[in-house]
């Protein structure tokens, strides 16, 4: 006779964890809205490849009909829309992405801790398998569709630019960033120390500040930090950006190109201004 070993019963274990993801948040017209989105799109190509993104419809609140349509015109962007913000909504079927609720805004000051360790340049991930540099522990930040020129006569700031030694939520590029990478950090400011080539981007909750010649995208303040700036020696950048207000190369004042500049937002207006 024999016997058979005892089967060990295995538990299920399940946890519970927070991501990063962008929220957009249609309004009426949305004729509007989406050409601003596409023009978004068209400055930054591959923006929201690969990235999660939260629908937030509480400022729209349209039918079932009209979501699965915006939803539609959304991927057909290449936007893939991870989940629904709707109080109060009528029920979604099965084929939509599920309805969130009690999400909480990501802030500098609030969900994002800092990190233990400062990145280092080999944390440069290509675009399309970005990763953060440290743990993430945000909810849902903000992406404005906006679009605001830089306006003249703002203050110069001066020149003596020195390197200080960085905080523990400071991420350190030592090399240079070569096109189609993307840096995302969620804890603080990021200094690069080389140039940001064409094509490539920086996305951070802090500053930025870039000691070479920046071409690619700087988006300062991703996350609601709207005293966040972009700093570089020299401006040939596509597009700057501080709390999603941007401006691309092609509107920008020819008197700020090839300089050192400032990026920041005066009284709702994002500003850029040289350095004298």
């Amino acid at each position: 006779m024999t016997f058979a070993a005892p089967l060990e019963a295995k538990s299920i274990r399940f946890r519970a964890r927070s991501f990063v993801a962008f929220t957009l948040t249609p309004e009426a017209p949305l004729d509007v809205w989406l050409e601003s989105l596409d023009r978004w799109i068209g400055n930054s190509p591959g923006y929201f490849a690969g990235r999660p993104v939260v629908l937030d419809l509480n400022v729209l609140k349209p039918d079932v009909v009209a979501i699965e349509a915006l939803v539609d015109l959304l991927g057909q962007r290449g936007i893939r829309i991870y989940a629904i913000e709707l109080d109060g909504g009528a029920e979604l079927g099965a084929h939509l992405p599920p309805v969130l609720v009690g999400a909480k805004e990501a802030t500098t000051d609030g969900l994002l801790q800092p990190s233990r360790k400062a990145g280092r340049a080999d944390d440069a991930t290509p675009a399309g398998d970005t990763k953060a540099a440290g743990d993430i522990k945000a909810e849902a930040g903000d992406l404005k569709a906006g679009e605001l020129k830089p306006a003249g006569g703002a203050k110069t700031q001066p020149q003596d630019v020195k390197i200080a030694a960085p905080d523990a939520g400071t991420l350190m590029i030592r090399s240079p960033i070569r096109s189609g990478q993307l840096i995302f950090h969620p804890h603080g400011d990021v200094i690069v120390l080389g140039s940001v080539a064409s094509g490539s981007e920086i996305v951070a909750t802090g500053s930025i500040h870039v000691y070479g010649t920046l071409r690619g995208r700087a988006s300062a303040g991703a996350q609601g930090n709207t005293a966040a700036r972009v700093f570089c020696r020299r401006n040939e950048a596509e597009l700057l950006s501080v709390d999603g207000w941007y401006c691309t190369a092609e509107e920008m004042d020819p008197s700020v190109r090839g300089k050192p500049v400032q990026a920041f937002l005066d009284n709702g207006m994002l500003r850029i201004a040289p350095f004298s």
